[in-house]
């Protein structure tokens, strides 16, 4: 397979949309930061590879990501501008000036501290939430895929949601995807409740509950260590993490159990 180079500066993606800078690039696409002529402002741009752009499953998959977002409209989730199928499939996003948990949580001296984390904690389960209730689970929450914008948590990457149903053994993130979705199956939403879990975990210790490691994921029965073995926080706090990740996913809260648990911890009206 070629290893064709990302379009250059100036160089027009489609209709309204122009290179400013390429951004990253994946197995299969390539994101930029744009202009966009019809809103005169910067946005985020993900299209196809120059050499992916025959791929119908990734072509599929982007433009169901960018269908998708254009019809959610919620403070914790970046906003879809637009999709286009031509000349090359695109999606449009608006442009997020914060920085991801992970950059976050790499910098700091010292971790997140108990009231942000069960703020943190509130607002990724009130995006997810909202997700839910449109018929999607995200299955790929990690630090990466939260940005802190004005005060906000914000989720990007909804490139492998779904409805909830069977999905294939190994979706979504190594340390970070639930049981379920490692050993393959159904997965709904205490997937995402597994993630946030893992990502609050990462917020407060610096790494994930398994470390690197080449770990049995799969199996059921692995457990992660109590919060509170590595972090003095209040007991509340480490035992809705702590819920997050049962390995069965029926005995995890309910985002709605989970928000009850973290809203006074927050300092939040329940």
């Amino acid at each position: 397979m070629s290893r064709a180079a990302p379009l250059a500066p100036g160089t027009s993606i489609g209709p309204g949309y122009s290179v400013e800078e390429h951004l990253s690039r994946s197995n299969v696409l390539d994101v930029y930061d744009a202009w966009d002529d019809e809103r005169a402002c910067r946005c985020v741009v993900k299209t196809l590879r120059p050499d992916r752009l025959a791929d119908s499953r990734a072509r599929r998959a982007l433009l169901a990501e960018g269908a998708l977002l254009e019809r959610l409209t919620h403070p914790g989730i970046v906003r879809g501008y637009a999709t286009l199928r031509r000349p090359r499939p695109l999606v449009a996003m608006e442009t997020l000036t914060g920085e991801t948990l992970a950059h976050l949580v790499d910098r700091r001296e010292r971790p997140l501290g108990a009231r942000e984390l069960a703020f943190l904690g509130l607002q990724l389960s009130s995006a997810v939430g909202y997700l839910h209730r449109h018929g999607v689970v995200h299955l790929d929450l990690k630090p990466s895929n939260v940005v802190a914008e004005a005060g906000r948590a914000k989720l990007i990457d909804l490139s492998i949601a779904q409805a909830p149903g069977r999905v294939k053994a190994g979706t979504g993130t190594w340390c970070y995807m639930a049981p379920e979705q490692a050993s393959g199956g159904l997965v709904g939403p205490p997937a995402d409740v597994w993630g946030i879990g893992v990502v609050l975990w990462e917020a407060a210790c610096g790494d994930t509950p398994f470390g690197d490691e080449e770990i049995e994921y799969p199996q059921l029965e692995l457990r992660a260590p109590g919060l509170r073995t590595r972090r003095r926080l209040p007991e509340p706090l480490t035992r809705a993490v702590d819920r997050c990740l049962d390995p069965d996913p029926a005995t995890r809260p309910a985002l709605t159990e989970l928000r009850d648990a973290l809203a006074p911890l927050a300092g939040a009206r329940g």
